[in-house]
This record gives structure tokens, sequence and C-alpha cells, in this order.
């Protein structure tokens, strides 16, 4: 069975900047949303992902993120439960992402 990757805040910009085909998944309540996101992710609540796998079922490598990587590494072990092979857990969530590559998105307690 796959396990869930490790990606960091940097290794994710690279890999944004470079043009690549990642599907950004932000699993964070819609409060959270409201405050900060990171620009080009979709938003799938966490208790949500598991219903909606649907929608995004012809994605090759996923990335997933909430606000400090604990929710989006249960959703990312849901994906690979459910058949997708490449699921990326975000390293530190959009917190680590505010601290080290964009701080113009607000950090929240």
């Amino acid at each position: 069975m796959s396990q869930v990757l490790a990606m960091n805040s940097k290794q994710l910009k690279e890999r944004m900047d470079r043009g690549d085909d990642i599907f950004l998944l932000d699993v964070r309540e819609d409060w959270e949303r409201s405050l900060a996101s990171i620009e080009g992710s979709e938003h799938i609540p966490l208790m949500e992902v598991a219903d909606r796998v649907q929608e995004f079922q012809f994605e090759e490598e996923i990335v997933v993120y909430c606000h400090h990587g604990v929710r989006s590494h249960h959703a990312a072990m849901i994906l690979l439960e459910s058949g997708f092979k490449k699921v990326h857990n975000l390293t530190g969530g959009i917190d680590a992402w505010s601290q080290i590559v964009d701080p113009s998105v607000p950090r929240y307690r």
C-alpha cells in the first residue's frame, strides 16, 4: 500500500512556479478558508473528502493542506485508501506557507 508523501512549502512553491500539474486541496473548514488560502487551491472540508473524491478522480498528483498538517494527513490517508497513488501532505500546512513562502497570507489561531 502507498503511503502519504510529505512536501514542504518551499518544494510546493517551486513545483507551482514550474507549472507542474498538481491538484492542491484545502481540507479546512469554511471559516478558515475565509481567513486565508493558497491561490489555486480547491476547497473540500475534511468531513466531505470521502464523499467527493469523484470530483477529482482523474488527478494524478494531489497535495493536501490544512492549518498545520494534521487534518490534511488524515485526508491524504482517505485519498490513498480511495485509490489515489501520489498524495502529498503539506508539512506545516498553510501556517508554514505563510511563514516561509507568502507572508501576505494571514496567519490565524
